[in-house]
């Protein structure tokens, strides 16, 4: 994708703003599940602290579709506010359960379930802000930036724990999910936008075949993505060092956001393309089960991270084309619930594992992605009757 392409998306009118305002808004997303770590990990063995991670995961698994439903039938604000206050009021029941798991459990599936979709509102966005030449610069702009969420947020949580204790950190990420939506929802194109008027089916996009079978590789990427942060804090605890956790994700971010950047220079591609990147995504993973000390770490982690945007563009971008008119929200929201489930069922996973041998723990990112490649070959392959629905 040529460079100007990305300089004109930028230009354009109010991207600078509701780009900025959904990273803010976002940062939840690589803050809040170091923050339940560290603030479980006070009174609970990892595989609870896990537990908790992935019930909030979950949470957000299951509310994303439903709220992308009901913004594509009628408003952006009103579900974006609604949504921020109840994650908030979530994370806040978290601070005050204390030792007490049940309500740490029920704080934090709360603050998943209340998680605006401000990815998919952006996504949905882009159309009405861009000209159609530079939409699909726009998709890979917006992967590759969203890095950087990965690469602050668990900075920021480990800075707000150091300030103010362990509380701290989710205290700071209901803060900055409030203060995005506030700021999103300023911007005249996400207050103006309205849902297309369309046949509505139960299934929404799922009833595309081939959408739904992409959805179901992006599960197995989420689960090797979020089976990393519990193997890492298995890591870095055998180190004596739980710090460590927090910079080596914000290394594997940080190749993220190289990996994505560099694709932006790409052209769009076709369908065809995301078996080849789901194998490099899976392939970059292994190089973990070497465990070497943390600066060699650091470096595997960032070369692990590299493939990620790439893969997530040529997904949004298959979702655009496969999904039915009428269903972009929802469409966007259905690939981020499918990385939620497999995030929160691969942290779950590799909360036993890492118990047993930390190695166990990053054996399982490269085995799941290894399915995702499967599931993207048959993404990949033409159907001899076009499945998209009008």
């Amino acid at each position: 994708m040529p460079e100007s392409g990305i300089r004109a998306v930028l230009r354009a009118p109010q991207v600078l703003l509701v780009l900025t305002a959904s990273q803010v808004g976002r940062l939840p997303l690589a803050a809040a599940p170091l923050a339940l770590l560290i603030h479980a990990r006070q009174a609970q063995s990892l595989t609870l602290a896990a537990l908790i991670v992935a019930v909030y995961t979950a949470g957000m698994a299951v509310s994303a579709p439903l709220l992308a439903r009901t913004v594509d039938r009628w408003r952006q604000p009103p579900v974006l506010w609604g949504s921020a206050l109840l994650s908030a009021a979530g994370f806040l029941t978290v601070v005050s359960a204390g030792e007490h798991l049940p309500y740490a459990l029920a704080g934090a599936a709360v603050a998943g379930l209340g998680t605006p979709p401000l990815e998919a509102c952006l996504r949905a966005l882009w159309p009405a802000l861009v000209p159609p030449s530079l939409v699909p610069a726009a998709y890979s702009l917006d992967i590759a930036v969203q890095e950087v969420i990965f690469v602050a947020g668990p900075l920021i949580t480990l800075a707000a724990v150091a300030l103010g204790g362990p509380s701290a950190g989710l205290l700071a990420a209901a803060a900055l999910q409030l203060a995005g939506v506030a700021a999103f929802t300023l911007a005249p194109a996400v207050r103006e936008w309205v849902g297309m008027p369309a046949h509505r089916h139960w299934a929404g996009p799922l009833r595309v075949r081939r959408f739904a079978t992409m959805v179901a590789g992006v599960a197995c990427v989420g689960a090797a993505v979020g089976s990393i942060p519990v193997a890492l804090t298995g890591y870095a605890e055998a180190l004596g060092d739980r710090s460590l956790t927090g910079w080596l994700l914000a290394a594997q971010a940080g190749g993220a956001l190289v990996g994505g950047l560099l694709y932006t220079r790409a052209s769009p591609g076709d369908a065809r393309r995301l078996p080849l990147l789901a194998g490099a995504f899976a392939i970059g993973y292994l190089p973990l089960l070497l465990m070497p000390g943390p600066v060699l770490m650091a470096g595997l982690q960032a070369v692990s991270g590299m493939a990620l945007p790439p893969l997530l563009t040529a997904v949004f971008l298959a979702a655009d084309r496969l999904a039915p008119l009428g269903t972009a929200v929802e469409a966007f929201a259905w690939i981020m619930t499918a990385f939620t489930v497999g995030s929160a069922l691969g942290a779950a996973a590799a909360g036993p594992l890492s118990g047993v041998d930390i190695r166990y723990g990053f054996m399982l990112a490269p085995v799941v992605g290894a399915v995702s490649v499967l599931a993207m070959v048959v993404v990949a392959r033409r159907p001899r009757v076009p499945e998209r629905v009008g």
